[in-house]
């Protein structure tokens, strides 16, 4: 199946009699002009579908706030959620996005959750000329991972969310003063995210460097592999006293079992991606206690939702109230995502027009329930920030919970615990 298709070469195509049925689709939704459609791509399945762990719960509550429905320059709209799981696949992540795209005819398609999501599904909407907007993914590998030039950028596609540079910062700031050896492990799959990590140029070797660290570096391994010896035999000889990097939860685990049973025992573990989760940290059982990871949204972010009012201690305190969960870090990113996509739509001045609903995509200036939302400050062009502090899991006796033990970098979000060696 070719899933690079223009979308405007589809419509002169169907204009001729081909593919009726999508031309159709297309002309019904703009008719009616009160319903806004908007696709949203995320892992539900797969061994990322920890990202996706509170959508049920997210889009329920969205959906009854778009119930009521978003004033707009053309009067209110209803505004319909069309989900597709990309099964952690970035193969398939494409096919859905071109499926919501061209078979569902959405007026703008979002993602989360990883490169793996967020990259073939802005790729698609690029191409197919619609206005996509995506998150939870470090700006880096979303968007030179797509072959973005700074200066340039992209026509249709945007993306907010914290950039290599302050996980870099967030981690230094959570090490410096511990006082161990600066010998650092790393360890980077060969995916976006561990290529971006562990680029030379742009991830964490230059930052380490400069701030005095030594990274070992043994070079990518591929995701889901069942064995680290080769890596822990390099980290025990170089005498690595810190382990860093970015893995998926299984890899983390079988990475970490590893090392205790080859007697390999750092004082720092502080990994991206797979320790965000409590449930995978539970998991590990009394080894989960003492790890650290980056802290991108919590329920201590002194920030409130621009669309439904909750704070991030509400937004996350439903969430454990309404599963039985722990809350999960996605969390506010997932709601943040649809307070932009309602922005742009109340400012929107044709929803008709895909140029119009592009053009007001970069516009926005939006105080969220994960802080600012405003691509005119960007480092690059389709990108903006949010901020990004360091956590450590600590067993307490309530169990473990996530604390920020450093927020040098955004000094709003309130430090809970002090760092803890293992």
């Amino acid at each position: 199946m070719k899933l690079i298709t223009n979308r405007r070469r589809l419509l002169t195509g169907l204009a001729a009699g081909v593919a009726a049925p999508v031309i159709l689709r297309h002309t019904r939704a703009y008719a009616q002009g009160r319903t806004v459609r908007v696709g949203h791509v995320s892992p539900r399945t797969g061994p990322l579908a920890g990202f996706a762990e509170a959508d049920e719960y997210i889009l329920e509550g969205i959906r009854a706030k778009f119930a009521q429905g978003i004033e707009g320059q053309g009067g209110t709209y209803n505004i319909e959620i069309i989900t597709a799981d990309s099964q952690s696949n970035p193969n398939r992540a494409a096919e859905v996005a071109l499926d919501l795209i061209l078979g569902e005819g959405v007026d703008i398609i979002t993602a989360a959750s990883t490169p793996d999501t967020t990259n073939p599904v802005a790729d698609q909407a690029e191409l197919n000329e619609v206005p996509c907007i995506t998150t939870d993914c470090p700006w880096q590998p979303y968007f030179f991972g797509r072959n973005g030039v700074p200066g340039e950028g992209f026509d249709y596609t945007y993306h907010f969310f914290w950039g290599l540079e302050d996980v870099i910062a967030a981690f230094l700031a959570m090490w410096d003063g511990t006082g161990v050896q600066k010998t650092v492990a790393g360890l980077f799959p060969n995916d976006a995210d561990g290529n971006a990590w562990g680029d030379p140029e742009r991830g964490l070797p230059p930052a380490l460097a400069e701030a005095g660290y030594e990274l070992i570096d043994p070079g990518r391994y591929q995701p889901m592999t069942d064995d680290f010896t080769a890596q822990i035999n390099a980290f025990k000889e170089a005498g690595c006293e810190i382990v860093t990097g970015n893995m998926i939860p299984p890899d983390f685990a079988t990475f970490w079992a590893q090392a205790a049973q080859q007697g390999f025992q750092p004082k720092i573990v502080t990994i991206g991606k797979a320790l965000l989760f409590p449930s995978v940290v539970e998991s590990l059982g009394e080894r989960g206690d003492g790890l650290s990871s980056e802290v991108w949204w919590s329920p201590h972010h002194p920030f409130a939702s621009s669309l439904t009012g909750v704070t991030a201690a509400e937004l996350a305190g439903g969430y454990e109230a309404a599963t039985g969960r722990p809350w999960t870090q996605p969390i506010g990113f997932k709601h943040a995502l649809f307070e932009v996509v309602a922005d742009v739509v109340s400012r929107v001045e044709d929803m008709d027009d895909y140029q119009s609903v592009r053009a007001a995509i970069p516009e926005t200036s939006l105080d969220t329930i994960v802080g600012p939302v405003d691509w005119s400050e960007g480092p690059v062009e389709n990108v903006t920030k949010t901020p990004l502090v360091a956590g450590q899991w600590q067993r307490g006796d309530d169990g473990l919970s996530l604390e920020i033990v450093a927020n040098a970098t955004a000094p709003e979000i309130p430090v809970t615990a002090e760092m803890q060696l293992l």
